[in-house]
């Protein structure tokens, strides 16, 4: 069986913290006495569970850390069992591999920016703020949840000032009114956003609406609305050789590459199954791709030769992948 272990890492569970009564905080050791892979603010890992289903979870400690990493589980309970595994089986000294890290939501320089956060979104949005602190840029984060009692590390927050965070109490406040925040916004502000789907797609389309999406980053926990997931009527089969394993196959117009990938012995990371996670992101070695997902834009798998091969799919006849 081909397996990537480049990027694999094993380590222990250091620590774990209740931060609220939903949210448990996982702080990481390698079990090897090496430094973990260095990382920016947005990242984030895959994290095998002993079940063996694997995870995406942000970074959400100091990228300055060289010894552990921290990261922050929102129980799911309408979930696919991940979350559940978290809270209630992992404890100090359990053994786990973890992955990357990767980097679909960096931060970008800037001297003014525009944090908006909704639920267990704030996690990417921690390392953000402490660069932004370090570096003096201005910025502000709008911190939205339904209780306040549930929004995870909102206390370190409250820390910065009204001036700086402001939180929203959807049973107190109600949803942030997005139309007059961004009104304000200027051409020199980078708005960051992570949270629900409802609140990206109104991010999204308010940012539209007045000239910033050229300005705007978002990274989902989820995909977005109405988004299709599979082949659709129209596709075609294409065939794809993998470059490490010697194998080629061929995808079927109804099929995807992780369908056809069933049949062999290569492994292939992956865990949405709906092109928003990033985990089964592969090194495109020639032909055309068709991209399909809501990780990145088309124009920057390009220019990195990647894809998403759980939903991307073959403008050319064959593709060749890294795998």
């Amino acid at each position: 069986m081909i397996d990537t272990e480049s990027d694999r890492v094993k380590v222990n569970v250091l620590s774990t913290e209740g931060v609220t009564a939903h949210v448990v905080a996982l702080t990481l050791e390698p079990t090897a006495n090496t430094p973990l892979p260095a990382w920016q603010p947005g990242a984030h890992i895959d994290l095998e569970l002993p079940s063996g289903l694997v995870r995406q979870y942000s970074l959400c400690g100091s990228p300055h850390d060289e010894k552990t990493y921290t990261v922050a589980v929102l129980r799911e309970p309408n979930g696919r069992g991940g979350s559940a595994e978290v809270h209630d089986t992992l404890t100090p000294g359990t053994q786990l591999t973890i992955r990357g890290p990767r980097n679909h939501f960096p931060l970008v320089e800037s001297n003014r920016y525009l944090f908006i956060a909704g639920g267990i979104g704030v996690t990417p949005m921690l390392p953000m703020i402490e660069t932004a602190e370090r570096n003096r840029a201005d910025w502000t984060l709008i911190y939205g949840g339904r209780t306040l009692t549930s929004m995870a590390y909102l206390d370190r927050l409250l820390e910065f000032g009204p001036d700086r965070v402001t939180p929203v109490a959807e049973d107190v406040s109600g949803r942030p009114d997005l139309g007059a925040l961004l009104s304000q916004i200027g051409t020199d502000t980078q708005i960051y956003c992570c949270g629900p789907s409802g609140l990206l797609d109104a991010v999204e389309a308010e940012c539209s609406s007045r000239g910033l999406a050229g300005q705007l980053h978002i990274e989902r926990f989820a995909a977005p609305a109405n988004t299709v997931t599979g082949p659709v009527d129209g596709d075609l089969p294409f065939e794809v050789h993998l470059q490490q394993s010697g194998v080629t196959v061929q995808v079927g117009a109804d099929q995807t590459i992780l369908d056809a990938l069933e049949d062999t012995d290569v492994e292939a990371p992956f865990s949405c199954e709906e092109g928003f996670c990033g985990a089964c992101e592969v090194r495109v070695l020639g032909g055309v791709p068709d991209h399909r997902d809501s990780v990145s834009p088309a124009a920057d798998h390009d220019a990195a030769k990647t894809m998403i091969i759980c939903v991307g799919r073959s403008k050319s006849p064959r593709l060749v992948l890294d795998l």
